[in-house]
C-alpha cells in the first residue's frame, strides 16, 4: 500500500527537492534492495545497496568523507576513506550480524564487475558495509541474510524512485519507537550560479518517543501509545551523495552535517546508538591511482562557496528520516514476542502540527 511521504502530507519542510526527492536525483546513483521477511520464523531484515556510478569493468574512485556522532556501530572501509579520501565500489546497508556475509558478497560483486582490472593488476576490494540493529523485529542471531540476498540487491540497483520504510536493510528497523527503516530525500542548491543536487539515504533505527520532534514541534511527548523501548537501542546510518565537485575535506564536513539533520528530529545521539555518516561526490571521475597517470588535475569548490550545500544536506537528512517514519507499517515484535511496533499515525502528527501553528 502506498503511503504519503512527509512532503505529501503538507509538512512545512524547507528547501527545494529534486524531481524524485531521493538519492537517485544525483545522476548515476542507483539503489537496490532485497527484503527478507518470514513472520512465521521471526525474520524481518534485508540489504540495501547503493552503487555510486556507472563504472563497470573500470573501477573509479568516488571522493568521500565520513564522520560519526556516536560510534556504537560499524561502517567498513572508513580508515581508508579517512586516509585516501575515496572509496571504490558499492555501499551496502544491513543488520548488525550480517556485515560479514554482505561484505563477502560485495567483494565478489566487485571482483566480477571489475574482472579485467582484478585479473591484470594487484588490486584489492574494500566495499563499504554499514549496519543497524534489528533484533527487536527480527531473529538477528539466526543470521538469515545470505550472500545471495546481498548480490541480488547489488545486481538490482537502479535509478528512479526509491522504496521507503520497512524495505531492504531497513526492513526490521525502529525509529523513535515507531516503525522506521529506509528513507531518502534530496535538495537542489546553487553554487556560483550553477545548480547541483545534494541528497541523502538513511537507515533510521534510532531515537526514543519522547525525543521525536517534527518541524520544531516536540510531537513525541503527545504520542505515547505503544512505546517499546526503555532506552536507546538502535542506530542510524546516513549516506549523503552530491554531484557538486568537492574534495574529501569538504565531504568530511558534509558528513558531519548529518548530525544536525538527525538532531532536528530530536535525537541527542544516545550512548547505545551508532550514528555514522558517509558523504560522497560523483564529480571528477578518474582512474585508480594504480592505473592512472602520476599527476591529476581536479576542479573543486572552495570552502567559501559551500554553505548552501551544507544546508541542503541538513534538510535532506531531516526529511529522509521523516519519510522513513511516514512509510512505516505496524509489524509484530520478535524479542520480546507478542507486541507490536506501530506505524506512525500521520493524521495525529498533522493534527499536532496544526495545533502548534505549524500547518494550515
Amino acid at each position: 500500500m502506498h503511503k504519503p511521504r512527509a512532503r505529501d502530507l503538507g509538512l512545512p519542510l524547507p528547501g527545494t527537492p529534486g524531481p524524485l526527492n531521493a538519492i537517485t536525483d544525483v545522476v548515476g546513483v542507483r539503489v537496490g534492495m532485497t527484503t527478507v521477511i518470514d513472520e512465521g520464523r521471526g525474520i524481518r531484515t534485508g540489504v540495501t545497496a547503493i552503487v555510486p556510478r556507472e563504472d563497470a569493468d573500470r573501477p573509479q574512485p568516488v571522493w568521500a568523507g565520513h564522520a560519526k556522532l556516536n560510534g556504537n556501530g560499524e561502517m567498513t572501509g572508513t580508515h581508508w576513506i579517512e586516509d585516501a579520501g575515496y572509496f571504490v565500489g558499492p555501499i551496502c546497508l544491513t543488520n548488525t550480524h550480517s556485515v560479514g556475509i554482505v561484505h563477502h558478497a560485495a567483494t565478489r560483486w566487485m571482483i566480477d564487475r571489475y574482472r579485467h582490472a582484478f585479473t591484470g593488476h594487484h588490486l584489492w576490494a574494500m566495499p563499504v558495509v554499514a549496519e543497524t540493529y534489528d533484533g527487536v523485529l527480527n531473529d538477528i542471531n539466526g543470521q538469515h541474510v545470505t550472500a545471495g540476498h546481498a548480490r541480488a540487491a547489488l545486481d538490482g540497483a537502479t535509478g528512479g524512485p526509491v522504496p521507503e520504510g520497512g524495505v531492504g536493510g531497513g526492513a526490521g528497523m525502529i525509529a523513535y519507537e515507531f516503525k522506521g527503516g529506509t528513507g531518502t530525500a534530496s535538495r537542489r542548491v546553487a553554487l556560483d550560479g550553477e545548480d547541483f543536487t545534494i541528497a541523502a539515504l538513511v537507515q533510521a533505527n534510532h531515537g526514543l518517543r519522547d525525543w521525536l520532534t517534527v518541524c520544531g514541534v516536540p510531537v513525541g511527548r503527545d504520542m505515547q501509545e505503544g512505546r517499546l523501548l526503555g532506552s536507546e537501542q538502535g542506530s542510524i546510518i546516513v549516506i549523503i551523495a552530491t554531484d557538486a565537485p568537492v574534495g574529501p575535506l569538504t565531504l568530511r564536513h558534509l558528513a558531519r552535517r548529518a548530525a544536525i539533520g538527525i538532531g532536528r528530529g530530536g535525537t541527542p545521539g544516545g550512548n547505545n546508538s551508532g550514528d555514522i555518516f558517509l558523504a560522497f561526490s560523483i564529480a571528477e571521475p578518474c582512474d585508480l591511482p594504480q592505473l592512472a597517470p602520476k599527476r591529476r588535475t581536479t576542479t573543486q569548490f572552495t570552502g567559501e562557496e559551500i554553505d548552501p550545500l551544507y544546508l541542503g544536506a541538513v534538510e535532506a537528512v531531516e526529511e529522509a528520516v521523516l519519510n522513513a517514519l511516514c512509510a512505516g507499517e505496524t509489524v509484530p515484535t520478535v524479542k520480546p514476542a507478542g507486541l507490536e511496533c506501530r506505524a506512525l499515525d500521520t493524521d495525529r502528527l498533522c493534527a499536532l502540527l496544526r495545533a502548534a501553528g505549524r500547518m494550515g
